[in-house]
């Protein structure tokens, strides 16, 4: 009996300090390095940072305005859009566009306009495209 344990300890140990066996498939150009996902201005998609051409720096969308989706019957939508704003300009990180929009109002209380896309002070905010409302928030 003291043997058979001994000789079940002995090659459990001989086969968890073995080498392993199964070789590494991905050449060194295929690794990702993980938190490397810096984009051209420096800023770190994988830690929330993105581009914005308004501050002129990496900035988390998500912490300016969220605006949802209008409301429409049957439709649930996971995505949303963002705005920050600076003085007179805002600038709008919608889901399905890859890069900003930048909008601009004339005046104090005046909606932000950038062609068909208007960006309204009105109970939080609207925003309307080609005169539809596509987005409210607060």
């Amino acid at each position: 009996m003291k043997k058979m344990f001994l000789f079940s300890i002995v090659v459990g140990f001989t086969f968890s300090c073995a080498p392993k066996v199964a070789q590494d498939k991905t050449t060194k150009e295929e690794k990702v390095v993980v938190g490397g996902d810096f984009d051209t201005h420096g800023c770190k998609a994988s830690a929330g940072y993105t581009w914005s051409v308004l501050k002129n720096q990496c900035i988390r969308i998500f912490e300016g305005t969220k605006l949802s989706h209008a409301e429409e019957t049957g439709k649930t939508y996971t995505t949303a859009a963002y705005v920050i704003f600076e003085g007179n300009k805002a600038e709008l990180f919608l889901d399905t566009q890859k890069e900003s929009v930048i909008l601009e109002r004339k005046s104090e209380g005046d909606s932000w306009v950038n062609g068909d896309l208007q960006l309204i002070p009105w109970k939080g905010y609207v925003l309307k495209k080609g005169g539809k409302i596509i987005y409210t928030g607060q």
